[in-house]
Parts: C-alpha cells; structure tokens; sequence
C-alpha cells in the first residue's frame, strides 16, 4: 500500500520536472548580427532589429537593410547557401554566418574576398548565383563591394526614422528596384519560385491586383509572408508599394 500511495507523486513530479525543461530556450545572445530563420513561411507579427531609431546615412551601406536581402534572394536558397543546404560549408542567412565563412569576406579587400570573385565571375558556371540565375546586376555588385570596403560592418539603422516620402512612385524608379533587390532572385527565371514571376512589369501587375504583393509583404493574416525566411522590408518600402498599388499599379 505505501508503494501505490507514493506513486501519483512520483508520476506529479516527473512530469513537472519535463514540463520545465521543455520550457527552456537558448539564450539569445545580444549584438551577434543573427536573423531568426523562420521555417514555416513567416510570421505576422514579425519584426526586424534593424529599427534603432538612428536615421540611415546614405553614404553608408546597412548589412541587414541592404546586403542580407541581396543574399537571402540571391544565394541562400534552396540546394545552394541556406542553413539546410549549406553548399561547401557556406551559409549566407545572417552577417555571423557570412562573416564566418571561409575566406568569404574580408574586409577592406575585395581581391581576397571570395564572395566579391564569385558575383563578378564571367564564367556562368563559376559565378554566384549560377546559369541559369540572372547574375547579379551591376548596381547590386557595387553595393556589396562598397559594404566590403566599408570594413564589411554590421551597421544598423532605421530606415523610417523621419518622413517616408512616398510621393513621386513610380514603377520603374520605386517598386521594380525594391523587387529586384529583396524578391527577385527567388521570383524571376525560367522557374520561379510558386510560379510567381517579378522580373518584368506584367507579373508584377499581376501580383498587384490580386492582392498577393501587399499581402505577403506586408506579412497580413492569410498570406505566406515574405521575404522568405527573412524580416519584412522597411516599413518605408511597403507604403511605397502601397500607393503604386492604390494609383492603379501604373507602368510609370
């Protein structure tokens, strides 16, 4: 009889011991430069760390603002550099990763960066992203080069802090150039991702009116929120594209 009285708390307090380790997570470590990884297609309520409250200097290139949307869309993907895939040990999902890989990026130097030699490589085979992904363009390579010569930093800034002039947008000046950098290397080529093709107006407009593209970007309830795996763009970005959407999605 004692055994079968003592054993409902034997049984209670195992399970109060589980209970407690389960709950447990690992630090998160303050200053590392990680992006959380969502693996599930976003959150709604996502946020990024890159809102600090320190306005963007324009003659500075911003890592997460800027440089980890080039990357994310353009090389860590799929059978390529993401966390799973991880081709030739090289993962681009956060400035720690990138900065961690070998001989990926030193700073200051381009000649002896390898990511700076695979996106200028004239070979298509041995270029970053690979044929038949569209090459970097040459704005995107003299953005990276630039944060390279800047000392390769992981610089935060806001870049809502003050006043989003959305005035003036158009398609050709606002919205294609957000798309090409943060979307496009995942929706453009001959297999886009979902099926959904950005690298030309038409698909875009298409996106646009059936609510898909405010949708995802903006990471609404009932939208796959994208980018992918990332944060969303600068709040600054989305009302941009909101008011191109909300003018009738011109071809301007």
């Amino acid at each position: 009889m004692k055994r079968l009285f003592w054993f409902p708390f034997v049984i209670f307090g195992t399970g109060l011991m589980l209970g407690i380790v389960s709950c447990q997570h690992d630090p998160i470590m303050p200053g590392d430069g990680s992006t959380p990884i969502d693996t599930i297609g976003g959150n709604p309520d996502d946020t990024t760390d890159i809102n600090t409250g320190i306005p963007c200097d324009p003659d500075l290139v911003y890592f997460d603002l800027q440089i980890l949307p080039l990357l994310r869309s353009n090389c860590a993907k799929s059978g390529c550099h993401d966390d799973v895939t991880h081709e030739e040990g090289l993962m681009m999902t956060s400035y720690q990763n990138v900065m961690n890989g070998e001989e990926l990026v030193f700073a200051f130097d381009l000649t002896e960066s390898h990511l700076y030699k695979a996106i200028t490589e004239t070979d298509s085979e041995e270029r970053m992203p690979p044929a038949p992904d569209a090459a970097l363009t040459s704005d995107q390579i003299n953005l990276i080069a630039k944060w390279i010569l800047q000392g390769a930093k992981n610089l935060t800034c806001d870049p809502d802090e003050g006043q989003c002039n959305t005035t003036n947008v158009t398609y050709s000046g606002t919205v294609a150039p957000i798309l090409q950098n943060a979307c496009m290397g995942c929706h453009s080529g001959a297999a886009p991702s979902g099926g959904v093709s950005l690298n030309n107006y038409t698909g875009v407009k298409a996106q646009a009116n059936n609510g898909k593209l405010f949708g995802t970007i903006d990471h609404s309830p009932g939208f796959k929120a994208m980018p992918f795996g990332g944060s969303r763009i600068p709040q600054c970005n989305i009302d941009k594209i909101k008011t191109w959407i909300d003018s009738g999605a011109p071809n301007n």
